[in-house]
């Protein structure tokens, strides 16, 4: 007979080999932890810096510099009869000499030094305050409005009082009468509302994202009322009516490359078709949204597939059992619990197509323009076109901006993603 039983030092090398294994096995889940937390430690690095030099540099735009001055609405200047023309220039410049009685008889190029300190848009405002009410002529007004970006830079300390004069935007004597306002009072530095309430200008202490805003809602109003109904619709037929035969699966890999076709392909078809067959406007949010659509209407499409095949066929077979159409299915008892995650794939789709900036150039959607567009036929920009024209400005006012509307932006996204995810969580079962 064979002897079975194992030596002492066969189980001895067996036991030791296993040892050997357990600690290598340890060993390389300690290294894939390790990894996976670097990877995660280096993402969040990234993040914090990305989001601190964002803040760092855009929280300058937060608030902005006033001027606060009473003006003098000389008859001689303004009058009815000419409203809205008028002297407005020189009632502005009377005020600031008011204040500084030795630049009565200066120059023109010293007045003007002087009457740098508004802004230029001070003037339209003084315009509007007394077309408004003409009663005013003849009266002495309190004015406040922005001071002109060099001056706001100074008192953000942006542009150093010990730089020489001659790589300043500012010289010496025009610091001088700054610095006396601010001895007098005159000058704040409230909340820039008007960073949200102004459209775009080619002045920075003007330039707001209004118009940048509600070019956007357009064009997502647009793209959600394509995409989310044509998308659905070709979800549910694919996913539950299509027949399972080579035309279907074409038509499936083909959404499926289409998500990840570049979004600047997608421009230049909305370029191609919508501009030059369909001749529709230039720079209007209708066409951004229809080409934003196109972009969207694939994510929607997987998405809502996702959910359709997450509900248990169990739910169909019961709904089928007692007589229940498969029309009646669908709509009935499938779709409706699977709209989490048809809603949650929506959102998603439509904060992805809110930060694209190629195909909206492409369609002319980074035009200046001066006022919010009234209708989706208007022309516009949009928040991310918004940025890039800022970004390429030379305007060094326009820095501290970029990076707040790089901040609203982030802002309108994770909000949305908050909201997709807290749909997810309310609606969602488990099976």
């Amino acid at each position: 007979m064979t002897d079975m039983t194992a030596s002492p030092s066969g189980a001895l090398a067996t036991d030791a080999r296993l040892r050997a294994r357990l600690r290598q096995r340890k060993r390389k889940q300690v290294i894939l932890q390790g990894l996976g937390l670097g990877a995660i430690s280096f993402a969040g690095l990234m993040l914090f810096i990305l989001v601190a030099s964002l803040v760092s540099t855009g929280y300058k735009a937060v608030t902005q510099t006033h001027l606060t001055v009473e003006v003098f609405v000389d008859p001689q200047e303004i009058s009815v009869d000419k409203l809205p023309r008028g002297g407005f220039r020189d009632v502005l410049a009377a005020a600031l000499i008011k204040e500084f009685p030795d630049m009565a008889e200066a120059g023109r190029k010293d007045l003007r030094a002087l009457t740098g300190v508004y802004s230029n848009g001070a003037q339209f405002r003084l315009r509007d305050m007394i077309v408004a009410d003409p009663g005013l002529i003849g009266q002495t007004v309190t004015l406040t409005v922005p001071v002109s970006d060099p001056f706001d830079q100074l008192q953000k300390d942006l542009i150093k009082r010990e730089t020489p004069q001659a790589q300043r935007r500012v010289d010496d004597r025009q610091i001088a009468w700054f610095d006396t306002l601010a001895e007098r009072g005159m000058i704040s530095e409230p909340i820039n509302w008007g960073l949200l309430t102004n459209a775009d200008s080619r002045f920075p202490e003007l330039a707001g994202l209004k118009g940048a805003l509600v070019g956007s809602f357009w064009a997502l109003l647009v793209c959600f009322a394509i995409s989310f109904p044509v998308g659905i619709g070709a979800a549910i037929y694919l996913e539950e009516f299509a027949p399972k035969n080579r035309m279907s699966d074409i038509i499936e890999v083909n959404i499926n490359n289409l998500a990840a076709v570049p979004s600047v392909v997608f421009g230049l078809l909305a370029l191609a078709v919508f501009l030059g067959w369909f001749g529709l406007p230039r720079s209007a949010p209708l066409v951004g949204g229809m080409t934003l659509a196109l972009m969207t209407m694939p994510t929607i499409i997987i998405s809502t597939r996702a959910a359709l095949k997450a509900v248990p066929p169990s739910i169909r077979e019961a709904a089928l059992g007692v007589g229940a159409s498969r029309h009646q299915v669908v709509f009935g008892h499938v779709l409706p619990l699977a709209m989490p995650g048809v809603m949650t794939g929506t959102i998603i789709g439509l904060a992805q197509a809110l930060g694209e900036t190629a195909p909206l150039l492409l369609i002319g959607m980074n035009a200046f323009i001066t006022s919010a567009p009234g209708t989706p036929l208007d022309s516009a920009t949009a928040l991310p076109t918004q940025i890039f024209i800022w970004a390429d400005s030379p305007e060094r006012g326009f820095v501290s901006r970029t990076s707040a509307a790089i901040l609203v932006l982030l802002g309108f996204l994770v909000m949305m993603n908050g909201i997709a995810i807290y749909l997810r969580n309310k609606f969602e079962r488990s099976w």
